[in-house]
């Protein structure tokens, strides 16, 4: 009776988001960060960083790397690294990185069933949970990370992107 009934709520279930908004939300705030990256100045970028914490260019890497190999975890279940063939050294070379995950993202995402969102997998070899909350968790990281950044931007005397701004 159990089985039947969670069935059929299953079945009956109504989704808040759609994929297609929940990809227009985690874009919205990988624009903020690319607004966030392009207001350091060049050398800051990679090598200024707040209480030991570490310069924005590697957390910027570290969110590079989560979106890279996550879109491909995410929809295929494969978790690979994703290809970087040099790490960058220039502002305009992290941007374009940015800019080649963004891309994949956005022609990933397709890909992703609506029933993948609910399943249990081991993203990164390490982090089991189901797949909408390992997106959830890459949000949060970027979020986190360009918290970091706002700081280091407000130490350097730059006023950081408005928040709210994710378009």
């Amino acid at each position: 009776m159990e089985t039947n009934s969670m069935q059929a709520e299953e079945a009956t279930q109504t989704h808040i988001l759609s994929p297609e908004q929940l990809l227009a939300h985690w874009q919205g705030h990988r624009k903020l960060t690319r607004r966030v990256i392009e207001a350091f100045p060049d050398d800051a970028l990679f090598s200024y960083s707040v209480g030991g914490m570490r310069p924005f260019s590697e957390l910027a890497l570290e969110m590079i790397g989560m979106g890279g190999e996550g879109i491909g975890g995410i929809a295929t279940g494969n978790w690979e690294a994703f290809p970087t063939p040099n790490t960058p050294t220039t502002k305009a070379e992290l941007l374009k990185l940015w800019d080649e995950v963004t891309e994949t993202i956005n022609k990933t995402w397709p890909q992703i069933s609506l029933q993948r969102f609910q399943e249990t997998d081991v993203a990164f070899g390490q982090y089991e949970s189901k797949i909408y909350w390992t997106l959830f968790y890459f949000i949060d990281n970027e979020i986190h990370h360009r918290g970091q950044g706002y700081v280091y931007l407000r130490s350097l005397g730059i006023q950081p992107p408005p928040f709210w701004e994710r378009e």
